[in-house]
């Protein structure tokens, strides 16, 4: 009997069809997963095993899941204090942004930081951040950086609609524009600045004005419409990459959840929640795409078994983990190396 082995037959490749269809329900996973994680961070502050400020983004999954997935690793990103979509969207590991929640030293900011404040240089995202549009001003810096450096990534700004009345705002749009920085500027204006509606802050609410003004290519993008943020997103980068920079996209989308878990939510009525509702980005998106043929039940069944894994493994990870020591409590807080 002849001991030659028949050679193995080359995998099929996959056509462009079935290519687009995986990538969809890649985003389709990422949304699921940022959604259940969320309501899991729900039930542990109800059960104050999660303590201190929490914002969540339900309602707003398709901009973190839509940007990001058009993002490269050599891209810088700053974010907001609604930021937990963000982080898991780059990239950072269930498990570091779950104990950050509960304040262990195995977080992704080592426990200091809690949910407003994750941070990863390794994945190059430069963290939540507390301050309305602080954040703005640091991604023109690394915008500036990736200049001066000779390097060629762009620097991504996450903010909300309530930005806009800082003057943080307008001084680092003036400078980004004046400058033309590779800096990409996602406002996620859901209508609210906290408790205070876009209608009663601004003369002007039609965002992507305010960044036209300054001379940049600017436009509104559905929020909840997770292929038209790629696909705006892509071209976007597109532009910034090649000169044409910088560039602003105004997400319309909705936070279903009150501003954060203290909110009584007394500045809108139930029938306005309702109705954007309707436009959950996720069974939206799903709907879409079982119409489309794609297989979308059977894929949604096993990415809830693997969400639902995965975030009990975050969780049980995180409260086995350990509290930074005392004695590290004045670490990073002072140089620790001598003078010169």
């Amino acid at each position: 009997m002849s001991t030659r082995t028949r050679p193995r037959r080359a995998a099929k490749a996959a056509s462009p069809e079935e290519v687009r269809s995986a990538a969809r329900l890649g985003m389709l996973a990422q949304m699921v997963r940022i959604r259940r994680f969320e309501e899991a961070c729900v039930q542990l502050y109800s059960q104050t095993r999660i303590r201190g400020f929490m914002h969540l983004c339900i309602g707003e999954e398709a901009v973190a899941a839509g940007v990001m997935g058009a993002l490269e690793e050599r891209d810088a990103v700053v974010s907001t204090y609604r930021e937990h979509g963000h982080a898991l969207a780059r990239g950072l590991p269930m498990p570091e942004v779950m104990a950050e929640m509960f304040g262990r030293a195995t977080g992704s900011s080592r426990g200091r930081g809690g949910s407003m404040h994750l941070f990863d240089t390794t994945r190059r995202f430069y963290g939540g951040n507390a301050i309305v549009a602080g954040g703005l001003p640091l991604a023109v810096g690394l915008g500036l950086a990736e200049r001066m450096q000779h390097r060629d990534g762009v620097a991504v700004c996450f903010f909300g609609d309530g930005a806009a009345a800082e003057g943080e705002f307008h001084e680092s749009l003036n400078l980004a524009a004046l400058w033309r920085l590779p800096v990409l500027l996602v406002c996620e204006n859901n209508l609210y600045a906290m408790g205070t509606s876009i209608e009663r802050e601004l003369a002007v609410p039609d965002l992507a004005l305010h960044a036209a003004a300054y001379g940049m290519p600017a436009w509104p993008v559905d929020g909840m419409d997770v292929e038209a943020v790629d696909e705006a997103t892509r071209r976007a980068l597109d532009d910034v990459r090649s000169g044409e920079a910088p560039v602003f996209l105004e997400m319309r989308t909705y936070r279903f959840r009150a501003h954060s878990m203290y909110d009584p939510e007394l500045y809108r009525d139930k029938a306005e929640v309702a109705h954007w509702r309707e436009r959950d980005p996720v069974e939206v998106f799903a709907a879409r795409l079982r119409g489309e043929g794609v297989a979308v039940d059977e894929a949604l069944t096993r990415i809830e078994a693997t969400v639902a894994a995965e975030i009990a493994e975050a969780v049980s990870s995180a409260e086995a983990a350990p509290l930074e020591p005392v004695g590290d409590l004045t670490r990073f807080v002072h140089s620790e190396e001598g003078p010169p």
